[in-house]
């Protein structure tokens, strides 16, 4: 019997440790800002997208931004392609509004996660995680 109990003590002290990460984890999936590995903010809500400096952005990304203001000729066949913003991380608009296009990622063996979004007012937004965050880009 006396086993019994321990073991019975020891199963739940591991529920509630596991209860703990799981809450840990849930809350931080809903939090609508998190800490990139650069330091640098990242929005996961439309009503909080920081914005940055184009000068902060990947060679890359300055690349990518340079030939939509020339029309191209661009590198990948999606290159403006019409964003659909499904997980609604931009602000709402009409479909076809926004734009996307590849910034390339050095050594991806394909279109790797980083893209440019436009949208038809003029707006620049840059995810390097694949749509799961956004930075809103200022030329000044």
């Amino acid at each position: 019997m006396e086993f019994l109990r321990k073991s019975l003590g020891i199963f739940l002290a591991g529920l509630t440790v596991i209860g703990l990460v799981l809450a840990t984890n849930v809350h931080t999936l809903a939090s609508p800002i998190r800490y990139s590995p650069t330091a640098e903010i990242v929005a996961r809500s439309p009503t909080k997208i920081p914005t940055i400096s184009i000068s902060q952005l990947p060679p890359e990304a300055r690349k990518t931004i340079n030939l939509i203001e020339q029309g191209g000729p661009f590198p990948y066949r999606k290159d403006g392609t019409i964003f659909g913003n499904r997980e609604g991380r931009l602000p709402s608009a009409s479909s076809g509004y926004y734009r996307e296009y590849t910034v390339p990622t050095p050594g991806s063996p394909d279109r790797g996660a980083r893209r440019i979004i436009t949208g038809q007012k003029g707006e620049i937004y840059y995810t390097r995680d694949h749509y799961r965050s956004f930075v809103r880009v200022s030329k000044l």
